[in-house]
Formats: C-alpha cells, structure tokens, sequence
C-alpha cells in the first residue's frame, strides 16, 4: 500500500513537471489556431498589468474603486484627487463579482479605502467570468484565490492559463515585463484609470433583454458586501451611464436596482443624469472624456454630504 502511495505521488508529481513543460513550449511555439484553451494576454488590453503593478505604491485611499471597464474607463482619479480626494481603481474588463471578491481578498487590506464605490453593471451578473479571471491571471501574481476562482468557473482555457501563469511565476520569466504609457490610442494614468482618444459613438439598436443574475456571481456579490461592510468600510453601488439605446434594452432594469438598493445606497446615473449617447459614449458601453467628466463631478455633488469622512483618515 505505501508503495502505491509513493509511486502515485512521484507519478502525479512527474505529470505536472510533464505538463507545466509541455504548456510553456506549446504556448511559444504552436500556431494560434492549435492552442484555442489557452489564453495568455500579459499586458493586453486594459493596462491590468499596469494597475496591479502600481498598486504596490498604495495605502490608506479616500476611494477604492470596482467594477468592469465601466469602472477602469469611467472613475478618472485625476478629477478626484482636484477634489482632495485619493483614489486607486481597481477595475479590470468584464470583471464578474467572482473577481472583485478575489481581488478585494488579496489589495483591501493595503489600499485601506474610508470609501467603496462599486460600479455594478447588470451583464457583470450573468457571465460566468472566464474573460475576466484569463485576464487577472494572467497580469497579476497568482495564489490559492486564482485556484479558488479557477475550480468555481471550471472552465479548461483557466486551468491551462493558470498552470501556464505558475509555471512563468517559478521561473521568474516575467520579472524584468513592462508597459508603455500609452498603447495606440488609449493612455493609462495612474491611479487606476484609462484615458481613450475623444471620439464619439454611432447609436444603433439593440434587441431586448432580461437581466437574470447567476446564482455563484450574486453568491460571491453578497461576500463582498459583508467583507466590506464587517471593516467599517462604506459601500455605495453605482450603475454607470451606457448610452439610453444600451440602457433601454433591459425589460426589467427596476428589477436590477431593487437588489442593488437592498443591500447598500445605490446610484443608478442613467437616471439621474441625461448624457447624448452621440456626444458622451465612444462605443455602446464606455464614456468618452467628456461624458467622463459630467458623470464624476455629479458624483461627486452627490458624496458632499459625506466628504468629510471620504476626506480624511
């Protein structure tokens, strides 16, 4: 019995060896189109590797900011620090409750927020995250969360990926990685935000929709609730504008801000502001500069009442 058990662990322990080899070679060498399970996209779009490695330089933030590109393309910390107010944005690309709840998990704790604003986007909720977490894994360190994150989704492009990201981190392959500034038309600036060239969004139509959430995403949503609110930290949820011909798809857009107000103060600004979806969108889902401004400052308006507490420490 104990040899079985020795030669079962060497086995699995040679397996790995075999595989984690075997995935680096096929990942540099392979043609695109052999390797459709795994997706590695270190430094792609996003700048997710720019935040996370800026994100070491710090603490003790007014704001931390969550949420999808909606979030990362729309809270710009410039305008809050000319308030006097110091934030860090923690959003990443289809980022799924499932994510925020793993990062929150490994930067809470540092960036110390007196303030969370948490940009919740009804399509966040009925994804099953695999864009996201590809993207995490691949642009930050990865630890027994990633494992967590990867068994919850249990999807074979994250295994591979994951495996893939660990066998890099061992071998230090990524140690001397870097990003530019600026990447085409869009530009990081610190603090988490990502500035995009002023261009401007032709409406088209949509087809209707219902938002149905899933059960693991609101799961892991009502775990960021508590792990927020159980360090006295306070909460508000906001629905980002998206241009009205987006917004008005959703049948059931009460139903969404129902859930939303249950559980912490809630700002949905496609009702609270009237923004043109030609002169403040760039696509269907983003503002430009220009939406990006109206929609923070009447965010800001509406946190006075509580910039005493979000302006100190």
């Amino acid at each position: 019995m104990k040899n079985f058990i020795s030669n079962t662990v060497l086995f699995l322990l040679f397996l790995s060896i075999f595989y984690s080899t075997f995935l680096i070679i096929w990942v540099h060498y392979a043609p695109s189109r052999f390797k459709p399970n795994i997706i590695y996209n270190m430094g792609s779009y996003g700048f997710m590797y720019s935040r996370l490695s800026e994100i070491k330089n710090y603490e003790n933030t007014n704001i931390l900011f969550l949420g999808s590109s909606h979030a990362y393309r729309g809270f710009d910390t410039r305008i809050f620090l000319d308030k006097g107010l110091k934030s860090f944005n923690l959003g990443s690309s289809s980022q799924t409750p499932l994510q925020t709840k793993v990062l929150l998990k490994r930067y809470l704790e540092r960036l110390n927020p007196k303030l969370v604003i948490y940009e919740v986007y009804p399509e966040t909720f009925t994804i099953d995250g695999v864009e996201s977490s590809l993207d995490i894994i691949a642009n930050d360190k990865n630890d027994l969360h990633s494992i967590e994150m990867a068994l919850k989704i249990n999807n074979i492009k994250i295994y591979n990926t994951l495996i893939y990201c660990f066998t890099r981190d061992l071998l230090g392959l990524d140690n001397s990685f870097s990003v530019p500034k600026i990447i085409g038309n869009e530009k990081y600036i610190s603090g988490g935000y990502v500035e995009k060239e002023l261009s401007f969004y032709k409406a088209s139509e949509f087809e209707k929709k219902e938002i149905s959430l899933r059960d693991y995403q609101l799961v892991s949503f009502l775990e960021i609730v508590k792990m927020i609110k159980n360090k006295n930290i306070e909460l508000i949820f906001v629905y980002a504008p998206i241009p009205k011909v987006n917004y008005q798809r959703y049948s059931n857009n009460h139903y969404f801000d129902s859930v939303m107000s249950t559980y912490s103060k809630f700002y949905n600004f496609n009702e609270i502001i009237d923004l043109n979806d030609s002169l403040h969108f760039f696509d269907s889902h983003h503002l430009n500069q220009n939406g990006v401004k109206i929609f923070n400052n009447k965010l800001i308006e509406l946190l006075d009442i509580n910039k005493s507490r979000t302006n100190n420490k």
